[in-house]
C-alpha cells in the first residue's frame, strides 16, 4: 500500500468512492435525501479542487482503494477532514495504514495531535477508538437544507 499526493486528475476516482462509500457507511444514519444533500455538496468537482492540495490516495498496485483528507490547522494540531475506503476493504488493515501514515506526516509537521469529526453513530467511532483517539467532545454542525451533522470530535495525541 502506498499513500501518495492526490491530483486534480484523482477527481473522479474520489467522487467515485464516496459514491460508493457512504450508502454503505451512512445508509442507516442518514435519509437517502440527506445523503443526496451531502455528496454533492461535500464533493463537487470545484470544491474538491480548491481542496485537492489537503487529499491523498491509498493505493494498492496503482489501483485507488481509498482516500484522506488531512492539514495541519495549526502549530501543534492537524485536522483528519475524510478517510473513505472501498466498502469491500474495509477491515483489511487499510484505514490502519491511513492512520499511521498521516501520524507519521503529522509528527515529521511537530504536530502533538490530530483530530477528527466522526458521526456518532458511525462503526468508526470503535476504529478510532481502537487507533488510539479520545472523544475529545461532541459537535452538533448545521450544514443546511434542515440537516445536521451529530459528531463526536476526537482526539489521537501523538
Amino acid at each position: 500500500m502506498i499513500l501518495r499526493k492526490a491530483t486534480l486528475e484523482d477527481i473522479p476516482t474520489i467522487q467515485e468512492i464516496a459514491e460508493e462509500a457512504w450508502r454503505p457507511t451512512y445508509g442507516y444514519i442518514l435519509t437517502e435525501e440527506q445523503t443526496l444533500y451531502m455528496i454533492p455538496m461535500m464533493y463537487n468537482t470545484e470544491l474538491i479542487s480548491s481542496q485537492i492540495e489537503l487529499f491523498s490516495m491509498l493505493e494498492v498496485d496503482a489501483k485507488a482503494i481509498g482516500y484522506c483528507a488531512f492539514e495541519k490547522i495549526s502549530e501543534t494540531e492537524g485536522k483528519l477532514h475524510k478517510l473513505y475506503l472501498r466498502p469491500s476493504l474495509k477491515q483489511k488493515g487499510a484505514g490502519t495504514f491511513i492512520i499511521n501514515e498521516i501520524s507519521h506526516q503529522a509528527r515529521a509537521l511537530g504536530l502533538e495531535s490530530i483530530i477528527l469529526n466522526v458521526n456518532k453513530y458511525n462503526s468508526a467511532v470503535d476504529f478510532y477508538l481502537k487507533k488510539g483517539f479520545t472523544k475529545d467532545r461532541e459537535m452538533i454542525l448545521d450544514i443546511g437544507n434542515g440537516y445536521v451533522m451529530d459528531d463526536y470530535v476526537m482526539r489521537l495525541t501523538l
